[in-house]
């Protein structure tokens, strides 16, 4: 049986269970796994073992959630970085802005919301994406990804093309 550490308790669960908890978790617990020969072997040592005791937020909070999906419905283009689009506060945050300048986005159909600013945010929209980093990018409601993705996006001319399609960038003076 395997356990995991919450903030008041220690629970069991299946082994199904687990794996998916150690996809979504650490990699220093991922790597743990694999030096551990097999699972089974793992379930059959003499004590339970808790091999993920860090406290880690397993779910969001319904607040938490409801804060992401309104960010995300507030705009056809959101971005969450680090930092404001006038004063971007890491480099990735820079590029995504910069990016999306080229690339002529509306700012009247724009949000970006500063993570640094609320620690619930920082965390809960990479759980919310089930993306790492940040920044990210969603275009009407849809995660496009981080700067890597759009970084990529902008040089194929994919990115023009779904702003484009979203019709999220300025219009066009005729």
């Amino acid at each position: 049986m395997f356990y995991i550490k919450l903030p008041n308790n220690y629970y069991p669960v299946a082994e199904s269970v687990y794996s998916t908890i150690l996809l979504q978790g650490s990699t220093e617990i991922m790597m743990l796994f694999k030096r551990i020969p097999t699972l089974t072997s793992a379930l059959s040592l003499a004590q339970p073992k808790i091999l993920f005791s860090q406290q880690t937020r397993l779910f969001l909070s319904t607040e938490t959630r409801k804060a992401i999906e309104d960010a995300i419905s507030s705009a056809p283009v959101v971005l969450f970085m680090k930092g404001t689009p006038e004063f971007p506060q890491c480099g990735f945050s820079r590029a995504c802005i910069s990016l999306l300048g080229q690339q002529g986005v509306d700012p009247a159909k724009f949000a970006a919301y500063n993570v640094l600013e609320d620690p619930e945010l920082r965390d809960g929209i990479k759980e919310f994406s089930e993306w790492p980093t940040i920044p990210q990018l969603y275009l009407n409601k849809e995660f496009i990804g981080g700067c890597d993705i759009v970084t990529s996006m902008a040089q194929t001319g994919e990115l023009t093309d779904v702003l484009e399609k979203a019709d999220a960038l300025v219009p066009e003076d005729e």
